[in-house]
C-alpha cells in the first residue's frame, strides 16, 4: 500500500516498475530530446509521475542524475559495438565495415539528435562536471578501441588511423542533421576505407 501523501501514479510506479529506473528513463529521453539545461527536476517528476523526494531518494543532485543519463547511454552503445565486434571478430576490415554501418544508420534516422556524450559536455564546460567525466571517458573509449582495430588492420601509424577514425566517426554524431539517411553508411565506410588505404600503403 503506498504511503499517505504518495500520488496515484507513483504507486503504479512502485508496484509496475522500478522507480529508479523510471525516472531514469523519464529524464533520459527528456535529457536527449530537449538537452539537460532545458529539462528541470519537477518536469522529469512530474512526467515519471513520481515524488520529488523520491528522485533526491536515487539521485542526489541533477549532475548526478545527467551522470546517470549518460553512463545509461554508454552502456548501451558498448553494447551494440561488443556485439557487432564479436560477429566480425576473425576480420577487422568487416568489423570496421559493420560498425560504420550501425552508426552511419543511427547517424542518418531522421529523429536523431546526435551523440548524447557530445551534447552534454557542450553544455558543460567544466572539466570536474560528473557528466561531462563520462562524455570524456566514452570518447577516450571509442578511439582506445578504433586504435585496437588499426592494429589488427596492419596500420603504419595505429594511434593516428584510430584518431583519424574516431573523428570521421564523432563527425557523423555532429553532422547528422546535414546527412541524408542513405547516404550515411557508405560515406562513412567510403571514408574509412580510404584512411584505411593510406595508413596501410
Amino acid at each position: 500500500m503506498a504511503k499517505a501523501g504518495s500520488s496515484v501514479a507513483e504507486t503504479i510506479a512502485v508496484n509496475g516498475t522500478d522507480v529508479r529506473e523510471r525516472v531514469l528513463e523519464t529524464a533520459s529521453k527528456l535529457f536527449y530530446a530537449r538537452g539537460v539545461h532545458a529539462v528541470g527536476v519537477d518536469l522529469v517528476v512530474a512526467e515519471a509521475g513520481v515524488a520529488k523526494t523520491s528522485l533526491y531518494r536515487h539521485f542526489r543532485t541533477k549532475d548526478d542524475l545527467i551522470a546517470a543519463f549518460l553512463r545509461r547511454e554508454d552502456e548501451d552503445f558498448w553494447s551494440t559495438w561488443n556485439a557487432v565486434a564479436h560477429e566480425n571478430a576473425a576480420d577487422p576490415a568487416a568489423e570496421l565495415d559493420a560498425h560504420l554501418a550501425w552508426i552511419g544508420e543511427r547517424a542518418g534516422r531522421p529523429n536523431y539528435r546526435g551523440c548524447p556524450q557530445i551534447n552534454v559536455a557542450a553544455e558543460f564546460p567544466q572539466a570536474d562536471h560528473p557528466a561531462r567525466k563520462v562524455a570524456h571517458d566514452h570518447k577516450a573509449e571509442m578511439r582506445r578501441r578504433l586504435t585496437v582495430l588499426a592494429e589488427r588492420l596492419g596500420a603504419g601509424k595505429p594511434e593516428e588511423l584510430g584518431g583519424q577514425l574516431a573523428v570521421l566517426i564523432n563527425g557523423a554524431f555532429v553532422s547528422s542533421g546535414m546527412l541524408d539517411g542513405r547516404e550515411a553508411i557508405p560515406l562513412l565506410q567510403h571514408m574509412a576505407r580510404a584512411l584505411v588505404a593510406a595508413s596501410c600503403a
